[in-house]
């Protein structure tokens, strides 16, 4: 059975203002860091019974730890893991009685942050602590025991298979490939999985509810292939091959009765949809089980307890929504929208199927950063529903504001997704400046219908933000990503600027305008102010692209983390080809052009970024000096492709503030 999708989320927060109340004039404006700091809630989960609600937290804590809050009846919490050092990460519930987390460092620049996290295990209760998985940089011998018995740093979590006692499933990164291993989170003892005839090169595996690999996904001399093994098959076989940008379907989940779920390319626009392999035909089913035209689709599967029957489908269109298989779960989700309109709101249960099921309600919007409830079967009305948890308390809800989605016309006819946000408490006849924003990938989804800090600080500065997803963004299909190859400093070009004049022409937004980005971002507002300059008043940028030749050769002096494929394949099919396109590139190349910008322009870079390193940001800001055009510009030391430290992004947040408020002020309501 095909579900379609055409649920338009966005327009149910029409009613979020009557709901929780309008903005008041006399309220005092939002301090920036209440937009930047971290929030009170960062990740929960249901045990598997659901008598208890795990989540991390940096509430009364300077460091995030691990909670578990008793839901059968005191509601009380208890803290049952935590680091002086570092962080807790991912975590999960290995059973009722025990969880398993791993370690990040939430007060460490993110060039300084590493990909090896290790893995912890404790009991509910907050005993049995146990270290397991060695972190990168931690020593061999602390306080004079050896840790040499620990797994090294390239192990990690792979999956929690549900029945298994105390064992998880855990994969060895080695020579390109990942050797799957079943873990005792108890002892630390490892055990060897079935892999016999198994492809090799394997980087990312699917395993059926008792945790045997059924599927595997291959990537070998620049060629990517699916591989199976069913029940009762003697050894592994191929499904699919292809370059990996071109496969057929990418494998999602398996369930108790050997069935393959997949995403797939559906439609008229090759939407990703979830499908079905036919083994019997060899191939995909035809026919998609869940499909959102217009949008791509990035399922979370719901299946029973026993991993039977899928029960339903999280996923987003222009917000977040759920589809439900099994009727009951249908219904309890309409009550609950009933009850909770301004929101869009994700059923996480436990026992599902079962009349003793566990229900959490995660309702967010654009203007709510998210609150928890427990539904209470039984109940009527809003005393079906507690709430539990408020992931940003200091936020007033009721001075956010709402996300809008709709597409436009760009000057070639192309269909082009846009988002819009609009200050709180502004008359109609209202235009204020706007700020267009550009995502960064830029082969990726910009724009979500939740809560953005950095869109909603913008907004409650009295901006109009404008997110464009122009032409070469994913998530809308890959007939609107391919119309991007080749179109960097050109029609994605154009995009931007048809986005901002739609706004215009239909009062959205007053003349003026800022360009702000970063990364492809950061390229694309260097390239704005060159390319149209009757259009911008100013230019934000960070951690942008400014030399596309760099970009697209390399160099032997300067250390980039770009994968050889990716310079030799994808770089020239989505971007420009060298020596072929060198005029090309010549043209649209920032740094070739610094003399043809003549906005006020702000450049901030991390010292330790390499996915565009430092040098593309001093070498366009030193070709500015040369031509008389100095930038304001910041560099922070620790930082790699992003802010990691709070800090440093209330820093840059104030210094983005008080430049706006010099070249692309407010007027006083």
């Amino acid at each position: 059975m095909t579900m379609t999708i055409r649920r338009t989320v966005a327009c149910l927060a029409l009613s979020a203002g009557t709901l929780m109340g309008p903005a008041r004039a006399a309220d005092p404006p939002v301090p920036i860091e209440r937009f930047f700091e971290r929030p009170a809630i960062v990740d929960l989960r249901l045990s598997p019974s659901g008598r208890q609600l795990a989540f991390t937290t940096s509430a009364r804590r300077e460091r995030v730890g691990l909670a578990v809050m008793d839901l059968t009846g005191s509601m009380a919490v208890r803290w049952v893991a935590g680091f002086s050092d570092a962080d807790i990460g991912r975590f999960h519930w290995v059973h009722d009685e025990r969880l398993v987390f791993s370690a990040t460092d939430y007060q460490e620049g993110s060039g300084d942050q590493h990909y090896a996290p290790g893995l912890y295990s404790t009991r509910a209760d907050g005993s049995g602590y146990q270290q397991l998985v060695r972190r990168r940089g931690t020593p061999f011998v602390v306080d004079g025991r050896t840790r040499d018995t620990l797994l090294n740093w390239n192990h990690f979590l792979l999956a929690v298979v549900p029945g298994q006692g105390d064992d998880v499933i855990i994969g060895q990164w080695q020579a390109g490939r990942v050797e799957p291993m079943w873990l005792n989170t108890a002892t630390g003892r490892t055990r060897e999985m079935d892999l016999r005839g198994a492809p090799s090169h394997v980087r990312a595996w699917w395993f059926d509810p008792q945790g045997v690999p059924r599927a595997a996904l291959a990537l070998r001399d620049q060629r990517s292939s699916v591989h199976w093994r069913g029940t009762g098959d003697a050894g592994w076989r191929q499904l699919a091959e292809a370059a990996p940008d071109e496969l057929p379907f990418v494998p999602e989940a398996v369930d108790a009765s050997g069935a393959l779920y997949l995403i797939q390319r559906h439609g008229a626009g090759r939407w990703r949809a979830l499908g079905r392999y036919d083994f019997a035909a060899g191939r995909p089913s035809p026919t998609s089980l869940v499909e959102a035209p217009g949008f791509d689709m990035a399922p979370e599967l719901v299946f029973d307890s026993q991993g039977q029957r899928l029960l339903g489908v999280h996923l987003e269109t222009d917000g977040p929504t759920s589809v439900w298989h099994d009727p009951a779960m249908r219904a309890l989700q309409a009550r609950v929208d009933a009850l909770l309109p301004e929101w869009s709101n994700r059923l996480i249960c436990a026992r599902c199927e079962h009349p003793d099921r566990v229900v959490l309600v995660h309702s967010t919007s654009a203007r709510d950063p998210g609150r928890v409830w427990l539904w209470r079967d039984g109940e009527s009305g809003r005393n079906a529903l507690r709430l539990l948890q408020v992931s940003r308390p200091d936020i007033p809800v009721a001075a956010m504001a709402d996300k809008q989605f709709e597409r436009i016309r760009a000057r070639d006819g192309r269909e082009l997704p846009v988002w819009i946000t609009r200050p709180v408490g502004l008359p109609a006849q209202a235009r204020p400046p706007a700020v267009v924003m550009v995502h960064g990938g830029p082969w990726v989804r910009g724009g979500h219908w939740h809560w953005d800090p950095m869109v909603q600080w913008l907004a409650a500065r009295g901006y109009v933000v404008i997110e464009p997803e122009f032409r070469g963004s994913d998530g809308y299909g890959l007939d609107h990503e391919i119309a991007g190859y080749g179109q960097w400093g050109r029609a994605m070009q154009d995009d931007l600027a048809d986005a901002l004049k739609h706004a215009q022409s239909k009062g959205l937004a007053g003349e003026r305008a800022c360009l702000m980005g970063a990364s492809y971002g950061g390229y694309a507002t260097l390239m704005g102010l060159i390319r149209q300059p009757e259009l911008w008043t100013c230019g934000i940028q960070w951690l942008g692209v400014a030399d596309l030749e760099l970009l697209l050769k390399g160099s032997w002096w300067i250390r980039d983390d770009l994968l050889d494929r990716t310079r030799e394949v994808s770089l020239p099919q989505r971007v420009a080809r060298l020596p072929e396109d060198a005029a090309l590139v010549e043209s649209i190349n920032p740094v070739r052009h610094a003399a043809l910008i003549k906005a006020p322009l702000l450049m901030a870079y991390g010292e330790k970024d390499r996915r565009v390193p430092l040098v593309h940001g001093e070498r366009m800001r030193d070709a500015l000096r040369k031509a008389g055009h100095e930038p304001e510009w910041v560099v922070y030391p620790v930082e790699g492709h992003g802010w990691g430290l709070e800090a440093n992004q209330i820093d840059f947040a104030r210094r983005v503030d008080a430049f706006l408020a010099r070249h692309l002020p407010v007027a006083a309501p």
